[in-house]
């Protein structure tokens, strides 16, 4: 059997999520559980242009390594009105002292750590239809009270 070609990524959008303080959970069931309020934002690119809206967050877990399990779910309006939904699940890790750095709000070098996602993204809208059947996978930064993704499709 021949080798299948590898996927191909093509860049869709930039997002630029601004988040609310995190709301501590306390220790669940896996791990230190807390939600982060996703409050708006920006989405820029060659595919999808548009703000995210003021609703929905980021429902993370923090495992005893440091590791944080990302599970968003929140809206974008395009510039021209279509409401999509995305759903992003991840993961964030990476040295102790900078994933420490980053709690405390300081710039830190994306390539010193990890933070990918992978998503879907759903609309009712005709002229989107295409993000329906397509899987999407991100590069993540942690930013002072925001997060940034750039966001590529699984061709």
């Amino acid at each position: 059997m021949s080798r299948l070609p590898p996927p191909i990524l093509s860049h869709v959008c930039d997002l630029e999520v601004d988040l609310d303080p995190i709301l501590e959970m306390g220790t669940g069931r896996a791990g230190h559980r807390r939600i982060v309020p996703i409050i708006g934002g920006r989405v820029e690119g060659p595919r999808l242009n548009g703000r995210i809206l003021n609703l929905g967050a980021d429902w993370q877990t923090v495992f005893a390594d440091g590791m944080a399990e990302l599970d968003t779910r929140y809206a974008i309006e395009t510039d021209d009105g279509a409401l999509i939904e995305i759903r992003n699940y991840g993961l964030r890790h990476g040295p102790p002292e900078v994933i420490a750095a980053i709690a405390r709000g300081e710039e830190v070098d994306p390539s010193t750590y990890y933070m990918r996602t992978h998503a879907r993204l759903e609309t009712g809208d005709t002229r989107y239809a295409w993000v329906n059947g397509t899987l999407f996978v991100g590069n993540g930064a942690r930013l002072a009270g925001k997060v940034v993704v750039s966001l590529f499709a699984l061709e």
